[in-house]
């Protein structure tokens, strides 16, 4: 790896939690492995450490258009395990590859017509024939491309996701969606297209795209202004009616110039049970039942101090920032993140929340997380921080909940911090 910190901009446990991948802007995929906890040491944690690292993108030139592709990681996802190997897919704005992760413990010796440096050898003076045996060698990670799915998309990709069926995947831009099948590079199928005939009249664009957990026919996409679509391939090829749309109308004594840039949703996630959708905006995150269309179950405030704020963060271009949003293995809680390294956690059981902070302090072995407290005005208590004192460049906008455990990822820039509670509950 260069010198240079890399800025983490995807995160992705795998299924079984026992790696993390994360994606930087230099076009980087670090995967981290989860060390076997000890028995006889109580402090000893099953702890992440670096299992490989490898150049997924580099930047590339379209000529026809004179733009410059950067090599950025956008999304990674991991396959569901099939055999010893992991396979995953990760995105720049274009170009999704994919990826198959092995290990070597053992090499073949004893060839018949090399000799020991690989070179073939001189068929005259083999005179005996003997059995090649496998014999143990020092563990090695292999990371080998197997796929590469490249110019399907005319705008940006902003999310991948794979299919239950395990066979096919999707890839999302502004205005299409594309349907793969993994085994097949040189086509896919647009699902959606909403790019108007004129693109003057353009009103929307697709903010984010998941496949529904269970059911390989439904999925869900998002859009810039505030509404959810479930689709369902079973009714038609090209999904651009939708099966069911998700919208809260909007309270006209809080419309203000700043309305539809926070309306916009930056991201959204299935519920593990399949039953509910996770969605984040600017100032909420929203829990939706599918049942359910015409206003979401939950709405939980990640920083509302920032209502006032609305016009400076338009300023400074804060306002545009795509927060991500994450379920506990039980989806009986949820976490997003904050400005100021802080990152928020609601409990939808007790409606209690939290929030904390990723910090140098707070990543020293076995540190306990205080909570944080932002002020608004009136009143402080000694710890509390104010809200002018904020620090806006400092964002947790990825994070990622281990699917069984409560073990977290939290990328804040160019720092990764995974943070393990002990206790069964985050909000102790």
């Amino acid at each position: 790896m260069s010198p240079v910190s890399p800025v983490f901009l995807s995160l992705e446990f795998n299924q079984t939690g026992e790696l993390l991948a994360t994606g930087d802007k230099g076009g980087r995929v670090v995967i981290f492995q989860r060390e076997p906890e000890c028995n006889n040491e109580p402090y000893c944690q099953g702890e992440y450490n670096v299992y490989s690292t490898f150049q997924s993108h580099e930047p590339e030139f379209d000529y026809l258009k004179s733009l410059e592709i950067e090599e950025k990681i956008n999304k990674i996802r991991w396959l569901p395990q099939q055999n010893a190997a992991h396979f995953l897919l990760s995105t720049n704005d274009k170009t999704i590859k994919l990826w198959k992760v092995s290990e070597r413990d053992k090499r073949p010796e004893g060839y018949n017509l090399k000799d020991e440096e690989g070179r073939l050898k001189d068929v005259s003076t083999v005179t005996s024939l003997q059995v090649p045996v496998l014999k143990p060698m020092d563990l090695m990670v292999e990371v080998s491309p197997r796929r590469v799915f490249a110019n399907a998309h005319t705008y940006h990709v902003n999310s991948i996701s794979v299919n239950s069926d395990c066979e096919t995947y999707m890839s999302a831009d502004d205005l299409r969606i594309n349907l793969w099948h993994l085994a097949i590079t040189d086509r896919s199928f647009n699902i959606v297209d909403i790019k108007p005939a004129n693109m003057e009249e353009l009103t929307e664009v697709i903010t984010a795209a998941e496949f529904h957990p269970h059911h390989c026919h439904l999925f869900v996409y998002s859009s810039s202004k505030g509404t959810l679509r479930l689709c369902d391939m079973r009714a038609a090829a090209l999904c651009d009616k939708h099966a069911k749309l998700f919208e809260e109308p909007e309270d006209p004594s809080n419309r203000s110039f700043f309305s539809e840039i926070i309306s916009s949703i930056s991201d959204v996630k299935f519920s593990h049970s399949g039953r509910y959708l996770l969605t984040r905006d600017y100032l909420t995150v929203k829990v939706w039942d599918l049942n359910m269309e015409n206003k979401p179950m939950e709405t939980y405030q990640v920083h509302d101090y920032l209502r006032s704020k609305l016009c400076s963060l338009y300023e400074n271009d804060c306002i545009f920032d795509k927060f991500e949003c994450a379920w506990n293995g039980s989806d009986s809680v949820i976490m997003t993140g904050a400005y100021n390294n802080f990152f928020r956690m609601f409990d939808r059981n007790t409606k209690r929340d939290v929030t904390l902070e990723a910090s140098r302090e707070s990543s020293k072995p076995r540190a306990v997380l205080k909570p944080r407290r932002v002020c608004a005005g009136g009143k402080r208590r000694k710890d509390d921080i104010s809200v002018d004192s904020l620090d806006f460049t400092k964002k947790i906008l990825h994070t990622a909940w281990h699917p069984a455990e409560n073990i977290i990822a939290i990328a804040a820039t160019n720092n990764l911090y995974i943070f393990q509670d002990k206790v069964n509950s985050e909000m102790h």
